[in-house]
Protein backbone atom coordinates (compact mmCIF):
# COMPACT_ATOMS: atom_id res chain seq x y z
CA UNK A 1 0.00 0.00 0.00
CA UNK A 2 1.60 3.37 -1.16
CA UNK A 3 0.50 7.17 -0.21
CA UNK A 4 -1.62 7.46 -3.52
CA UNK A 5 -4.10 4.48 -2.30
CA UNK A 6 -3.87 5.89 1.45
CA UNK A 7 -5.09 8.95 -0.64
CA UNK A 8 -7.50 7.53 -2.89
CA UNK A 9 -9.38 5.34 -0.03
CA UNK A 10 -9.68 9.06 2.06
CA UNK A 11 -11.56 10.34 -0.37
CA UNK A 12 -14.15 7.37 -0.58
CA UNK A 13 -14.99 6.91 2.72
CA UNK A 14 -15.81 10.97 2.44
CA UNK A 15 -17.44 10.00 -0.42
CA UNK A 16 -19.33 7.20 1.49
CA UNK A 17 -19.84 9.72 4.71
CA UNK A 18 -21.34 12.74 2.66
CA UNK A 19 -23.50 10.00 0.87
CA UNK A 20 -24.83 7.79 3.93
CA UNK A 21 -25.55 11.61 5.87
CA UNK A 22 -27.28 12.43 2.45
CA UNK A 23 -29.65 8.83 2.85
CA UNK A 24 -30.40 9.34 6.33
CA UNK A 25 -31.07 12.97 6.53
CA UNK A 26 -32.60 13.98 3.33
CA UNK A 27 -33.28 17.52 4.30
CA UNK A 28 -29.10 17.70 3.80
CA UNK A 29 -28.94 15.68 0.26
CA UNK A 30 -28.21 17.33 -2.94
CA UNK A 31 -28.31 13.89 -4.70
CA UNK A 32 -25.74 11.53 -4.91
CA UNK A 33 -23.94 13.69 -7.81
CA UNK A 34 -23.75 16.22 -4.99
CA UNK A 35 -23.17 14.51 -2.14
CA UNK A 36 -20.19 12.25 -3.58
CA UNK A 37 -18.68 16.12 -4.65
CA UNK A 38 -19.18 17.59 -1.40
CA UNK A 39 -17.34 14.38 0.29
CA UNK A 40 -14.60 14.60 -2.16
CA UNK A 41 -13.94 18.56 -0.83
CA UNK A 42 -14.87 17.81 2.63
CA UNK A 43 -12.49 14.56 2.74
CA UNK A 44 -9.80 16.88 0.94
CA UNK A 45 -10.11 20.11 2.85
CA UNK A 46 -10.00 17.95 6.61
CA UNK A 47 -7.02 15.72 5.80
CA UNK A 48 -4.82 18.82 4.18
CA UNK A 49 -6.01 20.38 7.35
CA UNK A 50 -5.26 18.16 10.18
CA UNK A 51 -3.13 15.75 8.47
CA UNK A 52 -0.78 17.81 9.50
CA UNK A 53 -0.89 16.74 12.59
CA UNK A 54 0.63 13.48 11.51
CA UNK A 55 -1.73 10.90 9.93
CA UNK A 56 -1.59 12.14 6.45
CA UNK A 57 -0.56 9.51 3.79
CA UNK A 58 3.41 10.33 4.02
CA UNK A 59 3.28 9.62 7.31
CA UNK A 60 1.35 6.41 7.62
CA UNK A 61 3.69 4.71 5.41
CA UNK A 62 6.81 6.42 6.56
CA UNK A 63 8.65 3.45 8.18
CA UNK A 64 7.70 1.32 4.73
CA UNK A 65 5.19 -0.75 6.62
CA UNK A 66 1.54 0.31 7.47
CA UNK A 67 0.57 2.00 10.74
CA UNK A 68 -3.23 0.64 11.19
CA UNK A 69 -3.98 2.86 13.98
CA UNK A 70 -2.57 6.03 11.80
CA UNK A 71 -4.81 5.16 8.84
CA UNK A 72 -7.86 4.35 11.25
CA UNK A 73 -7.86 8.27 12.08
CA UNK A 74 -7.06 9.03 8.53
CA UNK A 75 -10.18 7.55 7.46
CA UNK A 76 -12.23 8.71 10.33
CA UNK A 77 -11.30 12.13 9.45
CA UNK A 78 -12.07 11.70 6.02
CA UNK A 79 -15.34 10.13 7.21
CA UNK A 80 -16.61 12.91 9.21
CA UNK A 81 -14.94 16.06 6.59
CA UNK A 82 -17.44 14.42 4.10
CA UNK A 83 -20.05 14.77 6.55
CA UNK A 84 -19.16 18.29 8.06
CA UNK A 85 -18.84 19.27 4.31
CA UNK A 86 -22.58 18.07 3.29
CA UNK A 87 -23.99 19.92 6.22
CA UNK A 88 -22.18 23.08 6.14
CA UNK A 89 -22.37 23.29 2.13
CA UNK A 90 -26.50 22.98 3.09
CA UNK A 91 -25.89 25.63 5.69
CA UNK A 92 -24.52 28.01 3.02
CA UNK A 93 -27.29 27.25 0.26
CA UNK A 94 -30.27 28.00 2.86
CA UNK A 95 -28.52 31.30 3.85
CA UNK A 96 -27.72 32.30 0.48
CA UNK A 97 -31.21 31.35 -0.49
CA UNK A 98 -32.28 33.62 2.26
CA UNK A 99 -30.92 36.57 0.90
Amino acid sequence: MNETIISLVSILMGIIGANLTGYIYKKYSFGLIGNSIAGVFGSIFFIKSLGRLGFDPISIMEQGNVNYSLLILNLLVSFFGGVLALILIKKLKEKMDKA
